[in-house]
């Protein structure tokens, strides 16, 4: 993807001011119609899985992950050949079949616990159950518990580390696992099944090839694993994991990608700026929110004389959620611009972490949810009933 000057001396810093007061939300009065009218409509939607569909450019089985980088497209020089590369420009020819299926999963699942959680009624936590089988346990549809063909290359890449990206999607249906393994909604011998599947793919993420050189990648790519590994890490109870993510973000994650202002020097130099700051400010609290403890909190981590912070991240691009017409139109999204912000929850979480009511406020007047697939891709935590109480 083509790269545009660092504008960053066009930005000016919110004040990061205290408040006394204590912020409180009630997600579930605020989200219970929403929540109830999906999880409704998913009621009668059957599972399905990556054994629906597949790719005769794909090199792995049935019940492998397969998807295609966006913007790879065949050489009219040499057709059958290797794709070809054009900037920008998607591939409506790729196959999405695997890509969609995962984020229906990611769609339904978290929305059906969500109303579980809500109104304790069983029909919507076997429902969840039922895509979970589906998706982990049952030998004939689950999926194998890698990414070895995702965002493959025709003629050039059987897969590719930046593929894992794509299991994103899988975060919050790990965080309803949680929930439903809380409120006794999913029997044992279902959940020991769900669990072994998530640690066989935590053990691929931490150790293939693929997962280690994008657990490396110095920009988004490196958050998003680290989002998935300490969700998945929650699900299985490997506190190895979360304790070396702590350790990246803080070693990592800061000192790497952020600057003194609180900004992603790295995402403002792509063609979607402001979209690709929303997004990695969404997986730097995540990280946060998932792997904190009260013994080593990531939301207060700071060091002496190093003014990057996440407080500051926060604080960077909370003025121009608030006013998008803040933002340098110099770096306006070259696509998609006109579809952000939504309830990012990165105003949500920050906002009780620092006991900011003003970042809650702006997060309850934002969008929930949204039919723009873009959107639905880099839009990975729809559900807060999940993630507050």
């Amino acid at each position: 993807m083509k790269t545009r000057p660092l504008f960053v001396a066009a930005f000016v810093i919110a004040a990061a001011g205290l408040h006394a007061a204590t912020v409180k939300i009630d997600v579930i009065a605020l989200d219970r119609d929403r929540v109830l009218k999906a999880a409704n409509a998913y009621l009668t939607e059957k599972p399905i899985t990556v054994t629906a569909s597949s790719s005769p450019r794909s090199k792995g089985g049935r019940h492998d992950y397969f998807s295609e980088g966006d913007y790879w497209w065949p050489d009219p020089q040499n057709p059958g050949g290797p794709y070809i590369r054009k900037d920008g420009q998607s591939n409506p020819g790729n196959f999405d079949g695997h890509r969609q299926a995962m984020r229906r999963l990611s769609v339904q699942v978290p929305a059906l616990v969500a109303a579980w959680k809500i109104t304790k009624e069983k029909k919507y936590a076997d429902h969840a159950v039922t895509h979970l089988k589906a998706w982990y346990v049952t030998e004939e549809t689950k999926m194998a518990p890698h990414l070895e063909y995702s965002q493959a290359i025709h003629g050039r890449f059987p897969g590719r580390a930046t593929g894992v990206i794509d299991t994103l999607h899988l975060v919050e249906v790990a965080r309803a696992i949680e929930v439903l393994k809380v409120t006794k909604g999913i029997a044992d011998v279902d959940l020991a099944g769900v669990t072994k599947w998530f640690e066989q793919y935590l053990e691929w993420m931490t150790t293939s090839k693929l997962g280690t050189e994008e657990r490396d990648a110095s920009n988004n790519h490196g958050t998003t694993w680290a989002v998935q590994a300490a969700a998945f890490a929650r699900v299985t109870g490997n506190q190895t994991v979360l304790e070396q993510i702590r350790k990246r973000f803080k070693d990592v994650f800061i000192p790497q990608q952020m600057n003194g202002n609180g900004a992603f020097p790295q995402e403002l130099t792509r063609t979607k700026p402001y979209g690709y700051s929303l997004f990695n400010l969404d997986a730097f609290t995540a990280v946060a929110q998932l792997a904190s403890t009260p013994e080593d909190d990531l939301w207060k981590f700071e060091r002496k004389d190093d003014p990057r912070t996440l407080r500051g991240a926060v604080a960077f691009m909370y003025p121009y959620i608030k006013d998008k017409k803040k933002w340098p139109p110099m770096m306006a999204d070259v696509q998609y611009f006109e579809h952000w912000p939504m309830r990012h929850h990165a105003l949500l979480f920050a906002g009780i972490a620092y006991d900011k009511p003003e970042y809650v406020e702006l997060w309850k007047t934002l969008p929930a949810d949204s039919d723009v697939d873009e959107v639905i891709r880099n839009y990975f935590i729809r559900q807060p009933v999940l993630w507050v109480d």
